[in-house]
């Protein structure tokens, strides 16, 4: 009996599809998960999800789904949707409060349109490592907070969002791309760079701009994280939509 899953990603703009193919179980779920975290590091609008032709062996496996879906809502923001389960595998996710969750379609198709369909608003551009890029990524949020209507997230979202880029700037020191996302509850913020550092508070460097470390981005963000992101990492934030 195969002990090998199969993991196609093909990307079907704005939205990227893995149809998996094979048994799911403790000792296959390692490849799943690595294949769903490389298909999210690409930064799709929406990540879709075809089981027609998994079979699940183990139904703890399915907690793979559950933590794929938990690290896309922080980073990069975007909806996970899983589809054509074979019935079996229907029920024992709808037994499971983790894989309660996460969307399910029947249809694979129409969950691919649906997810299309869902993407949230968003706003990217790509900053070199100079001083300058604070100042820009200040700009970015507040454009991005104007024209969703989100006038008291626009000052304490471009604080964070500056010391997010000036710790690429003092820190990593590649280019990098920032995103702002509104996907409600939350403003998403991320800056995604060329190093594989971890990203940690440090003491603050009250004299560089954007020099009030990480600590500040602790204090005002509802959660941040660190993740590694194709050869770099993702920093990430997540603050009130107000």
């Amino acid at each position: 009996m195969s002990s090998r899953i199969t993991c196609e990603v093909r990307s079907t703009v704005p939205v990227t599809v893995v149809r998996l193919t094979g048994p799911l179980d403790l000792g296959t779920m390692r490849s799943v998960h690595q294949a769903l975290d490389g298909a999210l590091a690409t930064e799709p609008e929406a990540l879709v999800v075809d089981l027609t032709d998994v079979t699940v062996r183990d139904r703890l496996a399915l907690s793979v789904f559950a933590a794929t879906a938990r690290r896309a809502e922080e980073w990069p923001a975007v909806p996970v949707v899983l589809c054509g389960p074979p019935p079996g595998t229907a029920r024992w996710m709808a037994e499971s409060p983790a894989c309660r969750a996460v969307p399910v379609s029947l249809d694979c198709a129409e969950a691919t349109r649906a997810a299309g369909a869902a993407t949230a608003p968003r706003l990217r551009a790509r900053f070199e490592p100079v001083a300058e890029a604070c100042r820009r990524a200040r700009e970015l949020v507040v454009d991005a907070c104007a024209r969703w209507n989100l006038p008291e997230a626009a000052g304490p979202a471009s604080l964070v969002l500056s010391e997010l880029v000036g710790n690429v700037v003092r820190h990593a020191g590649t280019p990098m791309q920032v995103t702002v996302t509104l996907r409600r509850p939350y403003l998403h913020l991320a800056v995604v760079d060329g190093s594989r550092a971890a990203a940690r508070p440090a003491a603050a460097d009250q004299r560089a701009e954007g020099g009030r470390g990480l600590m500040l981005v602790r204090e005002l963000a509802q959660r941040w994280g660190s993740v590694p992101a194709g050869e770099g990492k993702a920093v990430w934030a997540m603050l009130p939509a107000t």
